[in-house]
């Protein structure tokens, strides 16, 4: 895909991206979320091939927190209610241009950062006003691979992928 060439970040969105959108909440009231594997060595292997990633989302919660530090993530953004304000500063500090930028999202607050990025990507299971603004729609459901998908789509587009498997085992 010709758009994917160029990314240099890829944001990602949490909530029905990286997890599958449902949030448990146990008698305590404290939150839980489940991430997939494959999404995590997406991120990775982004990061080993050059490629930033960031999340930004509008919730807080120390589960996300904490797998943003698991993956060496360092553009984490939480509770943020106007994605496009963090968007706008990451592009101040890397010195890149909207059509670097993949944005990743599953529902109607993502629509915003969408229209902006020049690739945008919506998982399999987004709402439909999400996927037609996606330029690619993942076969993966959010938090089932999702951006795994998305991480190889990229580094294959950019010719990265051999590569990045020959560092990997």
């Amino acid at each position: 895909m010709e758009k994917a060439k160029n990314i240099k970040l890829v944001i990602l969105d949490v909530d029905g991206v990286m997890t599958d959108g449902r949030i448990v909440i146990n008698d305590e009231g404290v939150e839980s979320r489940n991430f997939d594997i494959k999404d995590g060595m997406g991120v990775v292997v982004l990061q080993l091939c050059g490629v930033e990633v960031a999340i930004i989302t509008s919730k807080k919660s120390g589960a996300v927190r904490h797998r943003a530090e698991e993956l060496k993530i360092k553009r984490f953004h939480e509770g943020i209610k106007k994605k496009t304000e963090p968007y706008a500063q990451m592009l101040e500090e890397m010195n890149i241009s909207d059509a670097e930028v993949c944005y990743v999202g599953d529902d109607l607050v993502d629509l915003s950062m969408m229209k902006r990025v020049g690739l945008p990507v919506a998982v399999g299971d987004a709402v439909p006003d999400v996927k037609e603004a996606a330029a690619y729609v993942t076969t993966a459901r959010g938090g089932h691979g999702a951006v795994r998908e998305v991480a190889e789509l990229i580094l294959k587009a950019q010719g990265k992928w051999d590569a990045m498997l020959s560092k990997i085992h």
